[in-house]
């Protein structure tokens, strides 16, 4: 599928198929493109911590479970968590210096690219924020000064394709100037 087909089939998915395994070559190829993601200064900060032992995507299922949010991760194969890494001396420096959070920006990168690989391969993904860090950190065994910012939800997806609903083009790109 051509790029724009990729995106536009690429959604948040939160209804897997429990009973069908992801095979390693295909989770390979997602870290692949992870891996191959810009980063400031080519820092690289993220080690992507993969959960496909059932055991242990139930208790990050559970982590990532609380007030009613992410219930329908219990039903996914494969929980993807990614750990901050520090960033490289020139990226921390450029960080300071400009006030950006250069790390959390990289993981970002990285988490879209596996995402629409994910997608390309035909897989579902979806991007949780909202978890218990803690329980995460002390399940994969996490240096309690790591952040850990993103789980990532993969399976096969159960679910339709949903038609995108987002802001006209022009509440949100502006030419020139803002105002």
């Amino acid at each position: 599928m051509d790029f724009k087909d990729l995106v536009l089939y690429r959604q948040s998915d939160r209804k897997y198929d429990e009973n069908k395994i992801v095979e390693k070559e295909k989770i390979n190829q997602c870290i692949e493109a992870s891996r191959l993601a810009p980063s400031a200064c080519n820092s690289q900060p993220w080690t992507f911590v993969v959960a496909d032992d059932k055991t242990i995507v139930e208790q990050l299922s559970k982590a990532a479970a609380n007030l009613g949010m992410n219930t329908f991760a219990k039903h996914c194969p494969v929980i993807i968590a990614i750990v901050m890494e520090k960033a490289n001396f020139t990226a921390k420096i450029g960080g300071v210096m400009k006030d950006k959070d250069f790390p959390l920006i990289d993981i970002g990168f990285s988490a879209s690219y596996f995402c629409l690989q994910a997608a390309d391969l035909g897989l579902g993904t979806c991007v949780l924020g909202w978890f218990d860090e803690k329980k995460v950190k002390k399940i994969l065994n996490i240096d309690d000064k790591k952040r850990v910012p993103l789980l990532i939800t993969l399976g096969y997806s159960l679910a339709k394709t949903r038609q995108k609903i987002r802001k006209d083009e022009n509440k949100m790109c502006k030419y020139n100037r803002y105002k």
